[in-house]
């Protein structure tokens, strides 16, 4: 039998947790930031109805947890009354978890400078994810954390105590802002987004796995193919959308002490750093044919010479350089059911992208700038990394031009937001 003073304990604590839920408000009442570096309207709706979903299941279960307790008579122990407080207080706790981790993401929008080019990058990440007919997007919303990589938690994963979240969240390194090796970076985990929206890893596999039987004395090499997709997958995504930006900006990530470079990890799902370059650039020259590829991967043997590597590892280099070209046929000719017949090739514009459209491109910006600021995001973003390979983009003159472009294309979303919102109540006029 639960006695009057434990009841009564319980009773407070219970209460005690409504009265602090009740302080947690939508972060459209708390979080001031400019307009310019606020979430897309989407963005922060969706994120809104999934914690007031939250607060509301968990009001629901307090509620019941006292009239429960209330009514208690005898048959009720301490320790059963307690038991059903702890479990609820663990609910409790996770809730405040999944606005912890929004509210993280949020309170970034206030700092100077690098809250509005947040909202510039998330433009940027919408734009990559785009692909019109194939599937409706998640809103994607960025922020920075410390590091060397960036990361993904993506749309529709379970969040620390339960519900998927509604927004995919990038976490972009600060070391990266800003370059034009930040879209590398971005592009990469809108890619792993995308890949999970058209389910390509799962229709991979099952071709991969017809080459490995297929490869005779290369099967190893298949083997490791196939367990890398995942990554891979997303570096394709960023190589297709960004081009040359895109190994460049890898390059910067995976530049690391020699001994990380020819590491391989039988549990690591990225390809080991030397092999990842090496395919970047293969995959680019598979989609953008041209001899600054072959160029780019001489430099990066060239940084890291395989000579001296234990001899199983050369040869295991070997037979992944001597199946390269096929994989990276097989990746951009793969047409997965989403696509309805069309290979990854085929969707992703890479007419536009081309090395001598972008050279032209930047050649034409030059004379008339304003046609860059109505350019696509990730289009621009590769004609920059085109121009910086091509030696004719100095690393100050990329910088203060992207910081000049996030803060347009973050002021331009919202103002075009701002636009659509002032026509909704004229058009609903007009039509009544």
């Amino acid at each position: 039998m639960i006695g009057s003073f434990a009841k009564s304990m319980l009773l407070h604590e219970t209460r005690a947790l409504l009265a602090r839920l009740a302080l947690v408000k939508p972060f459209a009442l708390q979080e001031p930031m400019l307009p310019a570096a606020a979430l897309l309207p989407a963005a922060e709706v969706a994120i809104d109805r999934f914690l007031l979903a939250g607060r509301r299941e968990l009001r629901l279960m307090v509620g019941r947890y006292l009239a429960w307790l209330n009514a208690a008579g005898d048959e009720v122990s301490a320790e059963e009354a307690q038991r059903r407080f702890a479990v609820l207080r663990l609910k409790f706790n996770a809730v405040l978890t999944q606005f912890d981790t929004f509210a993280d993401v949020i309170t970034q929008r206030s700092e100077n400078e690098s809250g509005v080019w947040l909202s510039g990058l998330d433009v940027v990440a919408a734009e990559a994810l785009a692909l019109p007919g194939y599937y409706d997007p998640p809103p994607v919303i960025c922020y920075l954390d410390r590091d060397i990589g960036a990361a993904i938690r993506r749309a529709r994963t379970r969040m620390p105590g339960g519900g998927e979240s509604p927004v995919a969240i990038i976490r972009v390194p600060r070391e990266r802002m800003v370059g034009t090796s930040i879209a590398s970076s971005l592009v990469h985990e809108v890619g792993h987004q995308a890949a999970a929206l058209l389910d390509l890893v799962n229709s991979l596999r099952p071709a991969l796995w017809r080459l490995q039987h297929g490869a005779g004395a290369a099967r190893r090499a298949w083997q490791l193919w196939e367990r890398w997709i995942s990554e891979i997958v997303a570096d394709f995504w960023s190589v297709a959308r960004v081009g040359i930006a895109s190994t460049l900006g890898l390059i910067g990530v995976v530049s690391l002490p020699r001994a990380f470079v020819f590491r391989l990890n039988a549990d690591d799902p990225h390809p080991m750093p030397w092999i990842r370059v090496k395919l970047s650039a293969a995959i680019g020259d598979a989609l953008y044919p041209h001899p600054q590829w072959q160029r780019l991967s001489a430099t990066w043997e060239s940084f890291y010479p395989a000579d001296g590597v234990a001899a199983e590892i050369q040869a295991l280099l070997q037979e992944l350089q001597a199946t390269m070209p096929a994989f990276a046929a097989a990746l951009i000719n793969h047409r997965p059911p989403a696509l309805r017949g069309r290979s990854l090739a085929e969707v992703m514009d890479t007419g536009a992208r081309q090395p001598a459209r972008l050279a032209a491109l930047f050649q034409s910006w030059q004379a008339r700038p304003s046609e860059m600021y109505r350019a696509k995001p990730t289009l621009v973003f590769a004609v920059m990394g085109q121009a910086r390979s091509d030696g004719k983009l100095g690393p100050e003159d990329e910088s203060l031009l992207l910081c000049k472009l996030l803060t347009f294309w973050a002021l331009r979303a919202t103002l075009d937001m701002s636009e659509i919102c002032a026509a909704a109540p004229v058009a609903r006029a007009r039509a009544a």
